[in-house]
């Protein structure tokens, strides 16, 4: 990235590295979470993810934000899209991990930037390279692979994938941070979140209170697990080069994918690592097309530059002191 230091960038790269660590490890995070069931969870994460980014924002008063949001209507309305496709995105998630199908949970992430790509090509009429086209067949593949060795379609992972992209598709057009986009978020989650939580209450089927202290701490803890990965996702992003995090999102499903085969003991018949293997040759193809994209365009750019500071033919020169000649 044009101006950061080498310890700028050193400051991003470890940013990278913590908010896409934290995110590959939280499937150690919501089993602690039993015997709440996946809907409280996903409720209680709403609610203290508001109450812990609001505090934020209000220690950096940062608020102008807000207001020109609640101006504008049709943002508005793209914020209540993204709350409800990542509410959607959350819950599988959380459900997925806890009902023991953290590797078919992984594969979600590892295909969503062939969806993302798919997703681009169909609603923004985007044209893909030859080497992307490859990768998408490949990915279409590897879901054929895995509906036969799964016995059905991984919906898991296709839930997971398409609503991340769907949610990143819409945060693009929305275009806030990601600090303010989540306490937008879930300020259009508090209140149905909230109301649940008050329901179940009065059901006598909350885990909150009747499980002790330490299970009402960790609970109300999903609010900084939600958002310290943002803070440090945001603090990577102004300082490394976007080709740089896009390597680093293969972190997360990596770190996913083997805790779900030497943590939690998931089985991978051969088939599965056929489905798998061709999911990680399709993201090779995609990373190397990236790579040769961004690569032509530092030369083309560098060329532009040189080009520009080239002293042009016939441009007079005057007489410097000392009698040397330099351009006018």
């Amino acid at each position: 990235m044009p101006g950061t230091s080498k310890g700028e960038h050193r400051t991003g790269l470890l940013n990278g590295f913590a908010a896409y660590g934290m995110w590959g490890l939280v499937p150690l995070f919501w089993p602690l979470m039993k015997p709440a069931g996946a809907m409280e969870i996903l409720a209680h994460r709403m609610v203290w993810s508001l109450l812990f980014v609001a505090g934020a924002l209000l220690f950096v008063r940062r608020w102008a934000w807000a207001g020109e949001l609640l101006r504008r209507p049709r943002r508005l309305a793209l914020v209540a899209v993204a709350a409800a496709v990542i509410t959607v995105n959350w819950g599988v998630y959380i459900w997925a991990v806890n009902a023991g199908h953290v590797v078919e949970a992984s594969l979600g992430y590892f295909i969503n930037p062939l969806v993302t790509i798919a997703m681009g090509v169909l609603l923004l009429k985007e044209r893909l390279r030859p080497l992307q086209w490859v990768a998408v067949a490949t990915g279409f593949a590897a879901v054929v692979v895995l509906t036969v060795g799964y016995g059905r379609p991984p919906w898991i992972s296709l839930c997971l994938a398409f609503s991340f992209a769907t949610y990143g598709l819409v945060k693009k057009k929305v275009g806030l941070g990601g600090v303010e986009s989540l306490a937008a978020e879930t300020a259009i989650q508090f209140l149905p979140a909230l109301g649940y939580l008050l329901w179940l209450g009065a059901q006598g089927h909350s885990t909150f209170t009747a499980e002790g202290a330490g299970h009402g701490a960790l609970l109300a803890s999903t609010g900084a697990v939600t958002a310290l990965p943002l803070v440090c996702f945001g603090a990577a992003a102004i300082r490394v080069p976007l080709s740089t995090l896009g390597l680093l999102q293969y972190l997360a499903p990596v770190f996913q994918f083997v805790l779900g085969i030497l943590y939690f003991h998931e089985a991978m018949p051969p088939e599965r690592w056929a489905g798998f293997a061709l999911v990680w040759v399709a993201l090779l193809l995609l990373t190397g097309s990236a790579l040769h994209s961004a690569r032509r365009s530092r030369k083309t750019l560098a060329a532009l530059e040189s080009k520009a500071t080239e002293p042009r033919l016939g441009t007079p020169r005057t007489e410097a002191p000392g009698g040397a000649s330099v351009d006018a």
